[in-house]
């Protein structure tokens, strides 16, 4: 297993080992000991499985916010996406900064994302399927967003904005500017 920092230091790529043969793989995806070693310490609950259908479609930038806040380590098994955390603990001096890191089956590849980051993803192909695992359980009253097409976050998402797929509650979400105080730095 590699850990790869990012511009955020918070946030991090993981590149989990795969060993093949003609059989196929075999890859240890997660192991609490050997991640805590390097510095992320997600004590898993429940583990999510998402499938987007089309192209361009954009899931986000979804949160919890406490007392059930939610790190999140997210792979891709079939397709790929571009993958973004956002910043939102006030006081931070990487507030509204983002990271993007594209995630496909064919890198193999993961992010953590620790409490405290709005996140979200495009599908770069069709039939997407993402899973994620988090430390706490969904709380559908402490489900938040952040708009995915705020101006002030400059985040490119590959796709036009005209031609995202995207669920209505998602349209919804408010700008960075007017996003409650959910955690502090």
């Amino acid at each position: 297993m590699v850990v790869i920092e990012t511009a955020i230091p918070d946030v991090k790529i993981i590149e989990p080992a795969k060993f093949g043969d003609q059989r196929g793989f075999f890859s240890e995806i997660f192991n609490y000991e050997k991640y805590k070693a390097a510095g992320i310490d997600l004590k898993a609950v429940q583990d999510n499985h998402s499938l987007s259908g089309p192209r361009g479609t954009v899931r986000g930038l979804h949160f919890q916010a406490p007392p059930h806040a939610q790190a999140k380590l997210v792979r891709v098994t079939r397709g790929s996406v571009l993958d973004v955390a956002v910043d939102i603990r006030r006081g931070s001096p990487t507030y509204g900064e983002h990271v993007v890191v594209v995630l496909s089956a064919k890198a193999w590849n993961q992010v953590y994302i620790p409490k405290g980051f709005a996140h979200g993803f495009c599908t770069l192909e069709a039939d997407t399927e993402f899973l994620y695992k988090v430390d706490g359980y969904y709380a559908p009253d402490h489900d938040k967003g952040l708009a995915w097409d705020d101006p002030a976050l400059a985040i490119d998402w590959r796709v036009p904005p005209s031609e995202a797929v995207l669920s209505d509650k998602d349209r919804q979400n408010p700008m960075l500017s007017e996003l409650g105080d959910f955690f502090f730095h």
